[in-house]
This record gives C-alpha cells, sequence and structure tokens, in this order.
C-alpha cells in the first residue's frame, strides 16, 4: 500500500522544505502583538502559505511550461516573506535566533525552487 506522504507532490523536496517553512512562520508569528493582527502578521502568514500553495497547484498542471510559472509565482513569495521576516526582527516581534532559522530555510527553499524551475524550463541558464 502506498501511503499519501509517498505520492506526488508530497514527495518533492522542495514541497517538503516549503511546508516546514510554513509551520515555522506559523509558530514564529504566534506572539506577534495585537496590533499586527491585521497587518503583517496576514501577509507573512499569507506569503509562507503561498509558497507550497503554489508548488502543488503547479505540480497538477500538464506542462512544465505552467509548472515552472508557478514555482516562479512561489518565489515572488519567498522574497516578501524575506522581507517581513526582516521587519520582524528590525521591530522586536522574533528574535535574531528565530530570524536565522528562518532565514536559513529560506534560503534553501528559495535555491531549491530556482534549481527546480531551472530544470523545468531546461534551459541551463534561466
Amino acid at each position: 500500500m502506498i501511503l499519501p506522504e509517498q505520492r506526488g507532490y508530497r514527495k518533492l523536496i522542495v514541497y517538503q522544505k516549503a511546508k516546514e517553512l510554513l509551520l515555522l512562520t506559523y509558530k514564529i508569528t504566534k506572539s506577534f502583538p495585537k496590533v499586527e493582527l491585521y497587518v503583517l502578521l496576514p501577509q507573512m502568514r499569507r506569503a509562507a502559505l503561498s509558497i507550497p500553495a503554489n508548488i502543488v497547484e503547479g505540480y497538477t498542471k500538464h506542462s512544465r511550461r505552467d509548472f515552472a510559472r508557478f514555482l516562479d509565482i512561489s518565489l515572488g513569495s519567498a522574497g516578501e516573506l524575506g522581507l517581513f521576516l526582516e521587519i520582524s526582527l528590525d521591530l522586536g516581534y522574533i528574535n535574531t535566533n528565530e530570524f536565522k532559522k528562518a532565514d536559513a530555510l529560506l534560503t534553501e527553499v528559495k535555491k531549491l525552487l530556482y534549481s527546480f524551475r531551472r530544470s523545468l524550463k531546461g534551459d541551463p541558464k534561466s
């Protein structure tokens, strides 16, 4: 019997790492001040959620080109999340250790996204 986690997009390392980043983002934003309840907090969570969500959506498409386009969207969301992490650190909402852990994972996810996108496009320079 094949378990659900052994099929489809769940087997992709880029998806697994993006999901890990999403869960870490939720964890570190739990203690954000109430003033951010409708501003930074949902923006940050939305950006983090968008990364694996677009990987999954791209996976369901019938062409490599479409999948690559959704990986581009994931990369854009990763860029946003990077900014939100910096702002959160600057405002004292997260500490240096939380920032370093999230930033390192974000960097890993971005590298995986770039590499995977490049392989889908078939162009070593894209």
